[in-house]
């Protein structure tokens, strides 16, 4: 019985002693970051830097190593994605129900009208209900088309390169495919019975961003996917484009033009005020269909009347 006892305790201190390697070695390197950062801050060096971005790329495989060795493949792609989703979505998309509800930061608001806690619970209720009966049953479906393609979440990590050049390529994509079909969608009988369901709110807060019909969900989130899809890549830098892509709606959407709003920094990049002239006008004459950047809403003309409009108001 002792030597059995003895066993038992030596095994379970082989497991802590296990557990606990990873955790100091995230837990140093997490005190690495911030040592360098405020380093660099403090002294602006180059070198300090390079060694903020190598104690990044240490606190990132660390932490997807913890990932792949206690999840598998599939529950990363289906189930930790929508985890990731779910809380991107809503922590980046909350905060405007906030400022609407206070009045706080009112002066940047596009919109003088509000939404009303009825309609704001209405939006929320609906959004968990497809949320969880479409996007996550709609993941599960794709995970093999993924694998098929080329996705995986082993080691090595992607290089900043590659994961730039990926997800560049996703966003020229995407806004190509999202615009025609977003165009498509202003026509007159899918605008009545699928469309119109996103425009309930014409005056947007980011979680509208997600607000729609079952099918346009399925529709407009091929634009979101096919970038991906055709190039098979790794699930971390699936994860960020996921991050960025939600990021990005849920700010076109909020209702706000803030002087740190990206659309006054990055060129022909849409963001609030362009997307809410699109929901204030009536569907035939909206324009602005771009998702990301305005390019295609250039090219083909369709965004002329925000483009007069801004003169307008610029004069």
């Amino acid at each position: 019985m002792k030597h059995v006892c003895a066993r038992v305790m030596e095994r379970n201190k082989q497991i802590s002693f296990r557990i606990q390697i990873p955790s100091c070695h995230t837990v140093f390197v997490s005190l690495s970051l911030s040592l360098t950062l405020s380093a660099y801050l403090r002294r602006g060096d180059p070198s300090c830097f390079l060694l903020l971005l190598v104690s990044m790329d240490s606190l990132v495989e660390s932490a997807w190593k913890y990932l792949v060795t206690h999840f598998s493949d599939f529950q990363l792609a289906c189930i930790g994605s929508f985890i990731l989703h779910e809380s991107v979505f809503f922590l980046s998309g909350l905060p405007y129900i906030f400022l609407e509800r206070t009045g706080f930061l009112s002066n940047y608001k596009i919109q003088t009208k509000s939404n009303t806690p009825e309609a704001q619970g209405k939006c929320i209720a609906r959004l968990l209900l497809y949320h969880c009966c479409v996007n996550l049953p709609l993941m599960m479906a794709s995970y093999p088309v993924f694998r098929f393609m080329g996705m995986e979440s082993s080691f090595p990590l992607p290089s900043w390169k590659v994961v730039s050049a990926q997800i560049l390529f996703y966003f020229i994509i995407e806004d190509f495919v999202f615009y025609w079909g977003h165009r498509i969608l202003h026509t007159k009988w899918l605008y009545k019975n699928v469309h119109s369901v996103h425009h309930e709110y014409a005056t947007p807060f980011g979680l509208t961003s997600e607000y729609a019909h079952p099918a346009e969900i399925l529709f407009l989130g091929f634009a979101t996917i096919v970038g991906p899809a055709l190039t098979g890549p790794h699930l971390i830098t699936l994860w960020l484009w996921m991050m960025l892509r939600v990021i990005e709606t849920v700010e076109a959407h909020c209702g706000y033009h803030f002087p740190w709003s990206p659309s006054n920094f990055l060129p022909l990049y849409g963001g609030a005020d362009f997307h809410d002239y699109h929901h204030r006008l009536l569907y035939t004459k909206s324009g602005n269909y771009s998702s990301t950047f305005v390019y295609m809403d250039w090219i083909f003309g369709t965004d002329k009347g925000y483009r007069k409009l801004k003169a307008l108001k610029e004069t």
